[in-house]
């Protein structure tokens, strides 16, 4: 019986796991199921491993492992036991087939659905659980730098010098949860060089890119029940964070001058928020920067009322027609603001260096939380990433991707005009990693997209921009990501689009 079951149960196990781990574990759930019962004795060794075709070796080996787990016990020239010190468990009923001893894939406890709203989406915006495509030969993503041109060796040779150092052991244990106070003053110099912000490194927390950042935020601001305003269309992952936390959300419409302050201000007079999000510059998903007038009256809004206002500078650095406007966080003299940002565009988006600036007991505060789900960060990362800092390798690296970057704006644009200017239209945006466009009328996004998978490229479907509720909108807008594309791979990119695009206006 208890060979018959090995044998079922054996078949089923991980091929990638070594032989006698695999006999370890079977055997380990026939005494916790309590089918193999305390002081019942194992086949031996070579019975069981003629059984199982296996080398008779293996299964030595998996009793003396189990022996010295304290499993089983081995009695001279008597055999292998089951120990006797182990609770007697009553029996499944077995059957020769049974699942019994297979990992059972749900639950067997409650879970809070925190997601339950959550459709989950690609970082494309197409739905995980759409029908199978085949590998996509080109992607356009939602706005993504291009990790061929980031300063990987560089960054690498900082790792490995520090890794190699006489402080290598130091930076291998427990940190600060703050960050690596190298990089906090080295990003407070870098922030205040390229965007006049005037803060010291206790004025910052080093997180794992904007998404930490803004959900350690919510954590300090919001609880349920709490109104926050949100621009629409707009950033489904900040969206999700503040429900999470049980904010109630008031979509704020944004237009060609950003999100609209005159609604803001209208609202406040009945309804005042406890935090507004905020993207000014290069609005995501719409490209649009926050006109100077709006900046002045918000934060005048902000002072009036009271409210945070949580500033997510995403992409700061890639701004084409002209110097880019500066944060709000730079003009605020009231306190109101919490400021976030990382180096995931304009290095990579796995590096994983982010960054809070806020008043010192707001950053202390946001520490605490983030110990208790992270602990710290990454020390070698963030040391290596403090020494670019400061030899200027960052500053170089965007200096040099904001030139290979404003080309392939450009050569999209024109290919967008040439190729498929009878299918939607666009403004050339003044900076970001990404265009906003507009299908006509009549075209369906999600079709398109459905379409343009089967031939091999994987866009947008147009459902991951707008969120306000009881509400019922085209899926005609495409946001496109043109900087992790070179022109070669645009041009092939936009060619499968137009078929797609050609198929769908077939039918």
């Amino acid at each position: 019986m208890i060979k018959k079951l090995l044998e079922i149960s054996f078949k089923k196990c991980d091929e990638h796991s070594p032989l006698y781990r695999q006999l370890e574990s079977q055997i380990i759930q026939l005494i916790c199921h309590g089918i193999l019962k305390p002081g019942q004795a194992l086949p031996p060794s070579r019975e069981l491993a003629l059984s199982l075709q296996l080398n008779r070796k293996t299964v030595v080996a998996t009793y003396e492992e189990l022996d010295a787990q304290g499993w089983v016990e081995t009695r001279d020239r008597s055999g292998v036991y089951v120990s006797r010190n182990l609770p007697d468990t009553s029996a499944h009923t077995i059957k020769q087939h049974s699942p019994d001893l297979t990992r059972n894939l749900q639950p067997a406890y409650a879970i809070i659905n925190r997601s339950s709203d959550v459709v989950t989406r690609t970082d494309s915006g197409v739905q995980i659980n759409a029908p199978e495509m085949p590998t996509p030969l080109y992607k356009i993503d939602d706005g993504f730098p291009d990790p061929r041109i980031a300063p990987i060796e560089e960054l690498v040779r900082e790792y490995r010098r520090f890794g190699k150092g006489r402080l290598a052991n130091q930076f291998l244990t427990y940190g600060p949860e703050h960050g690596s106070y190298r990089l906090r003053v080295e990003l407070a110099n870098f922030l205040s060089k390229t965007r006049g912000l005037q803060i010291t490194e206790k004025e910052i927390l080093i997180t794992k890119g904007t998404q930490m950042a803004i959900y350690l935020t919510t954590q300090l601001l919001i609880s349920p029940g709490d109104s926050v305003f949100v621009p629409e269309p707009g950033y489904r992952d900040a969206n999700q964070t503040f429900k999470l936390a049980g904010a109630n959300l008031t979509f704020i419409p944004v237009d060609k001058d950003g999100i609209d302050v005159d609604r803001i201000e209208q609202l406040c007079k009945t309804q005042v928020p406890k935090m507004i999000y905020i993207i000014p510059h290069h609005h995501r998903p719409t490209t649009v920067t926050l006109s100077a007038e709006r900046r002045m009256r918000l934060l005048r809004l902000a002072d009036k009322y009271g409210f945070a206002l949580l500033e997510d500078d995403y992409d700061f650095d890639y701004h084409f027609s002209s110097s880019p406007l500066l944060p709000l966080a730079t003009l605020d003299t009231g306190g109101h603001i919490i400021y976030v940002g990382s180096f995931c565009k304009s290095i990579a988006p796995g590096v994983r260096i982010g960054f809070i600036v806020a008043p010192e007991v707001v950053i202390n505060e946001a520490a605490a939380i983030r110990k208790l789900i992270d602990r710290q960060g990454e020390q070698l990362l963030e040391e290596a990433t403090a020494e670019l800092l400061k030899a200027g390798d960052i500053s170089r690296h965007i200096k040099k991707s904001h030139k290979v970057y404003q080309e392939r704006l450009e050569h999209t644009c024109m290919l967008l005009r040439e190729q498929l200017g009878e299918y939607l239209t666009f403004d050339k945006p003044n900076g970001g990693l990404a265009i906003w466009a507009t299908y006509r009328e009549n075209i369906s996004g999600k079709a398109v997209a459905l379409n343009a998978g089967k031939l091999g490229l994987k866009i947008s479907d147009g459902t991951n921009y707008f969120f306000e509720p009881d509400t019922t909108r085209p899926n005609d807008y495409i946001r496109i990501g043109y900087s992790s594309l070179n022109e070669t791979e645009m041009a092939g990119a936009i060619d499968i689009w137009k078929q797609a695009l050609t198929l769908f206006k077939a039918k």
